[in-house]
């Protein structure tokens, strides 16, 4: 090998590590930010299953408390850059594949192209709040009846909603059923965790996966009853979902248990932002 060629591969091994570091430290403040929302949510959650229904569990209330504390512009703004960050690391899996066998396969593209576009929508919606906190904008229930009764007028609007809250109904599912498998042992790790570090990561992703995945499932047999009825306020956000919970046979406890699992599952998302393989 000649000496120009020596360098031109020297240069190309120091951009892809260069490329390698950037898009690792996006990801794994992505997941961070990620757990701090969860981690808000369940324990608002937490709040209105005890009586405290003045509360709003959901992303648009997890913002609002932050707010409220200390250096909270700080926090806030700091929350929509690592959401960013999780944007441009799943971008990175679209351009150059995900870890994995079948890492660019184009499913795996797909799936990292779908969740680049809901994380470019939620740190928006952060930053937006960042800018001017005097007001939260609508909650996530107002905003699902009104994304419902827009998509109830148009052609279809009917079957493209009940085929959207059925996906949903699917991703929940999905979500829950992966938790239970544990899944996730091919994206961490395990290696550099000790057998008790691991079982602890196994709590909070068993539980808050469950829990989450239970959310998602159940926000979707809301929009499918919104299609079937054709009545937009039958859909419901985070908020609404949850508080539905506890109109069980259950009574309070299942949204106890589920907020916890939300609790658990911002836990899980921290040691992601750890030992995830990115």
């Amino acid at each position: 090998m000649n000496t120009s060629a020596m360098a031109r591969s020297g240069r190309f091994r120091a951009r892809r590590t260069a490329r390698g570091s950037v898009t690792e430290g996006a990801a794994r403040a992505g997941f961070t930010a990620r757990g701090v929302i969860y981690l808000l949510v369940g324990v608002l959650a937490l709040q209105i299953a005890f009586g405290d229904t003045g509360r709003q569990a959901d992303r648009g209330g997890a913002l609002q408390e932050l707010a409220h504390k200390p250096f909270g512009a700080v926090l806030l703004w700091a929350l929509g850059i690592g959401l960013v960050g999780m944007a441009l690391w799943r971008l990175s899996e679209v351009i150059f594949g995900s870890v994995g066998k079948d890492g660019r396969s184009p499913r795996k593209r797909l799936m990292a192209a779908a969740r680049c576009a809901f994380y470019v929508f939620v740190a928006y919606s952060v930053l937006a709040f960042a800018v001017s906190r005097h007001q939260s904008g609508n909650s996530s229930d107002q905003q699902s009846r009104d994304a419902t009764a827009r998509a109830l007028e148009i052609p279809g609007g009917q079957w493209l909603v009940g085929a959207a809250g059925l996906v949903v109904v699917g991703a929940g599912g999905w979500i829950a059923v992966r938790a239970v498998m544990r899944k996730y042992h091919d994206k961490l790790r395990l290696g550099q965790m000790s057998r008790r570090t691991r079982r602890l990561v196994d709590v909070t992703g068993v539980a808050g996966g469950t829990a989450r995945g239970l959310v998602f499932a159940v926000a979707g047999v809301f929009a499918v009853r919104a299609a079937i009825d054709y009545e937009p306020d039958r859909a419901k956000g985070l908020d609404d979902t949850l508080r539905s919970l506890a109109d069980t046979p259950l009574g309070p406890w299942l949204l106890v248990c589920v907020a916890a699992g939300l609790v658990l599952f911002g836990v899980f998302s921290f040691a992601m932002a750890r030992w995830r393989r990115v």
